[in-house]
């Protein structure tokens, strides 16, 4: 694919998975699908959409489980919405689509910000997940602490500051075909994302980007999470994710990733009343499902298969 090909022809490419739309609080939304048994719901992060998890769908698929990757509120093939881009009903999303689907748990895989929702879901909508995996990204309470209190990681969270501005960063999300989306890819990346199958995904981002409204709708959850730090509807969030995660959790980051800092992450199994298991891919970046497939998916289908995760 090229940055000439259609939207839908990026979104919903052909391959061995099924796309299909599923409706879910309020919204529609696009889901790539591969298997039969256990669900396991994908959640992309900025700035990409389901085709992150391109590696991973047919790895699970054969694993014995139902691969589903779902594009998030206003990106991808899903609804853009006026509204409804704070963490709390963004998880709503994710656990509206488990029900939507059929099934009466799922272990969620998300990464990034889907990671920031994956810990969301799994403490409002707890009997919903069976187990979770974040990847790239802490627990919402250590996030917001090390972004406050931390220097270091307030200089790595540069670009969500920037997108506090109005109407400025999704002018830059998209001038030139979306190149920024392309340079924050690689820059927040390890050595090992390279050669020309990397080089076509993401011109797939940049063209994803591209769909009109998707810019907005993707810096929409960063307003919130800065915006909200002294509003009662941001106290009453952080104060309900004071509740531990009480399923099995797996924690997956990259040691080289720029983004979320690993001294962030380390630590958030404080948050977690459950087994938990923290793994740190050396030479890796912010995209550890990217850069090195197989390792990250061996270690996803191993520990979900797992009937001791405590081990």
């Amino acid at each position: 694919m090229t940055l000439a090909d259609s939207p839908a022809a990026v979104i919903r490419p052909e391959g061995p998975w099924i796309h299909r739309d599923v409706a879910a609080n309020g919204a529609r939304f696009h889901i790539t699908e591969m298997g039969e048994g256990p669900l396991v719901l994908l959640l992309h992060g900025f700035p990409q959409y389901w085709w992150a998890w391109r590696h991973q769908l047919p790895a699970l698929a054969d694993a014995g489980y139902r691969a589903v990757a779902m594009d998030l509120r206003g990106v991808g093939g899903s609804d853009r919405t006026p509204r409804g881009y704070d963490p709390a009903n963004l998880a709503l999303d994710v656990t509206g689509v488990i029900r939507s689907l059929g099934e009466p748990d799922a272990a969620l895989v998300g990464h990034d910000l889907g990671g920031y929702l994956a810990w969301t879901a799994a403490v409002m909508r707890p009997k919903l997940i069976r187990r979770l995996v974040a990847v790239s990204m802490p627990h919402p309470r250590r996030w917001r602490a090390a972004m406050l209190a931390d220097v270091r990681q307030t200089a790595a969270s540069s670009h969500i500051w920037g997108f506090q501005r109005p109407w400025v960063p999704e002018r830059q999300l998209v001038a030139d075909e979306g190149a920024l989306v392309g340079k924050l890819i690689r820059e927040w990346a390890g050595p090992k994302l390279a050669g020309p199958t990397e080089d076509a995904a993401v011109e797939n981002y940049r063209r994803a980007m591209c769909v009109p409204s998707t810019a907005h709708c993707s810096v929409e959850p960063y307003r919130w999470l800065v915006r909200s730090l002294a509003r009662p509807d941001g106290v009453q969030f952080y104060r309900r994710m004071k509740r531990p995660v009480r399923v099995p959790t797996l924690h997956l980051h990259g040691s080289l990733d720029p983004v979320a800092r690993t001294r962030s992450a380390a630590g958030s199994g404080e948050y977690v009343e459950a087994p938990y298991r923290w793994r740190l891919f050396d030479g890796l970046g912010h995209w550890p499902h990217e850069e090195d497939p197989q390792t990250f998916t061996s270690e996803l289908v191993h520990w979900l298969s797992d009937p001791e995760p405590d081990r």
